[in-house]
C-alpha cells in the first residue's frame, strides 16, 4: 500500500495514475494514521514552497514525515515534494523546511537561462542507487522548476543535471529519496523509477 499525500498542492491524479500503472496499491490521504500505516509513501507537489510547507504543518504532517524517517518507511519526494525535504529555501522569502537532508533550495541565478527550467534534461547518474534501476546512462526527464537543492553532502546526490550549473536533479539517503523532475510526465523513464520505487526501494 503506498500513501500519496495530498497537503493542497496540485499534480495529485497524475501521479496517482502513473504509480497505478506501475502495479502499485496507491490511495490518496492527509490523514496522519493512513500515512503512518503505509508500507511506502509519496510526497508529489508543484508550487511555491512556502505554500507547501504550509499545507503540510496545518494538517500535521510535517511530524509524520519525521516519523516516516525514524519508522523507515521508503518515502519518494517529486518536484516541490523534494525540495521540501530539505531544512530552508529562499523562495519568495526564506522558509524552513523539513530538515529531512541537509542543503537548501534557491534559485537558479544566470542571464542566459530561461527561468523556469522547463522541457526535457539529461539525468546523469552519480552514485548507484535502486531508483535508477535499469535506466540508460543520460536518459532524459520532464522539468518544470525555477528553484533547484543544493545537498550538503554530496553522498546524499544520486543524480545531476546541467542547466547553467550541475545541480542535484536526484537525491537520496537510506529510505528517502526525491526526484526534481515529473517522473509521472517523462514517460518509459518515469515509470521505470516509479516502479523502482514501488519494488526495489
Amino acid at each position: 500500500m503506498i500513501a500519496l499525500i495530498d497537503y493542497g498542492v496540485g499534480n495529485l491524479r497524475s501521479v496517482q495514475k502513473a504509480l497505478s500503472t506501475v502495479g502499485a496499491d496507491v490511495f490518496l490521504t492527509d490523514e496522519p494514521d493512513q500515512i503512518l500505516a503505509a508500507d511506502k509513501v509519496v510526497l508529489p507537489g508543484v508550487g511555491a514552497f512556502g505554500d507547501g510547507m504550509a499545507g503540510l504543518i496545518s494538517r500535521q504532517l510535517d511530524g509524520v514525515l519525521q516519523t516516516l524517517t525514524e519508522q523507515r518507511t521508503p518515502l519518494l519526494g517529486i518536484c516541490l515534494g523534494m525540495q521540501l525535504l530539505f531544512g530552508s529555501s529562499n523562495e519568495l522569502g526564506e522558509h524552513p523546511g523539513l530538515e529531512l537532508l541537509p542543503g537548501k533550495v534557491t534559485r537558479f541565478e544566470s542571464n542566459n537561462l530561461k527561468i523556469p527550467q522547463t522541457g526535457w534534461n539529461q539525468v546523469n547518474t552519480v552514485n548507484p542507487t535502486p531508483l535508477l534501476h535499469g535506466l540508460d546512462p543520460g536518459c532524459y526527464a520532464y522539468f518544470n522548476h525555477s528553484f533547484y537543492c543544493a545537498p550538503d553532502l554530496p553522498v546524499d546526490v544520486l543524480a545531476t543535471t546541467e542547466y547553467g550549473l550541475e545541480y542535484a536533479s536526484v537525491v537520496g539517503r537510506e529510505n528517502i529519496y526525491g526526484v526534481q523532475f515529473h517522473p509521472e510526465k517523462s514517460q518509459s523513464v518515469g515509470l521505470q523509477i516509479l516502479k523502482n520505487f514501488v519494488e526495489l526501494c
